[in-house]
């Protein structure tokens, strides 16, 4: 295949694989918080920080990085204030990034159609610097939950007995938070900012459905991403279709598959 020769497509390879390996791992943390839809939420944020990026002229990606970190910590405020109705704070702050990238929106003058490729993934117009971004951010995903990852386990299975043996939970949930803003800041240019969440949550799905076990759920989800990636990639650019919708449309149709090779019921 020629696409394999072109460096836009070895590029867009890498970094989807990345993001196919983070985005997962990610995910079955959010799942089992009950914060699946949180992916949307800082994707919307972050699109009002690459719209404030165009606006001012400074890399997109890094200011929408910043403002997915600020709602985390926001999220993160507005849980411990709403303990018993703790899904408020992901809708508070959905709301505000929709309103505020809406702003900006009005506010700037030609860039419009740059930020258009965020909404829906871009990922054949990443450059190195980008390449790098997630790189560095996947490194740091990668060690910070291997390092941590029987913390989390507990945290996550058992909070009581977390809590109990001593864990600082307070600090351990805005790590997760924060880890997730991440990902999510810097995949919106590869799928967009309204399929990411699909990357966090179906190989999730995919793997709950079949796993024996919670390391195994976790290398499955990353599996199925990772077999998403790259054949939703291949499907793209041989039928010059989206790229970030083939990638999801794979994922769903893998989810489809196992459900009917469990003959359960859509």
């Amino acid at each position: 295949m020629d696409i394999f020769t072109e460096y836009f497509f070895q590029r867009a390879l890498i970094g989807g694989l990345l993001i196919g390996l983070t985005a997962p791992l990610m995910g079955v943390f959010l799942v089992l918080r009950r914060l699946s839809m949180i992916g949307d939420t800082l994707a919307h944020v972050s699109i009002a920080g690459v719209a404030l990026g165009f606006l001012i002229n400074v890399y997109p990606l890094g200011v929408g990085l910043v403002f997915a970190l600020l709602a985390s910590f926001a999220i993160e405020r507005l849980r411990k204030a709403y303990k018993t109705y703790a899904e408020l704070s992901i809708a508070i702050i959905m709301s505000g990034g929709v309103a505020l990238a809406t702003l900006l929106f009005t506010l700037g003058k030609g860039f419009n159609m740059n930020v258009m490729s965020y909404l829906f993934g871009s990922i054949y117009t990443l450059d190195s610097t980008d390449l790098w971004v997630v790189l560095v951010v996947c490194v740091l995903v990668i060690g910070v939950i291997a390092f941590h990852f029987k913390e989390f386990f507990l945290m996550f299975f058992d909070e009581d007995a977390a809590s109990v043996s001593g864990l600082p939970l307070k600090f351990y949930n805005m790590m997760i938070t924060m880890l997730t803003a991440l990902v999510i800041s810097v995949a919106i240019k590869i799928v967009g900012a309204l399929l990411v969440s699909s990357l966090l949550t179906i190989p999730v799905a995919c793997s709950l459905l079949i796993a024996r076990s919670f390391k195994h759920s976790v290398f499955l989800a990353i599996l199925f991403s990772e077999i998403a990636v790259i054949v939703g990639l291949i499907v793209a650019g041989i039928w010059d279709l989206a790229p970030g919708g083939t990638v999801v449309l794979s994922l769903i149709a893998i989810l489809i598959g196992i459900i009917l090779k469990r003959g359960l019921r859509i």
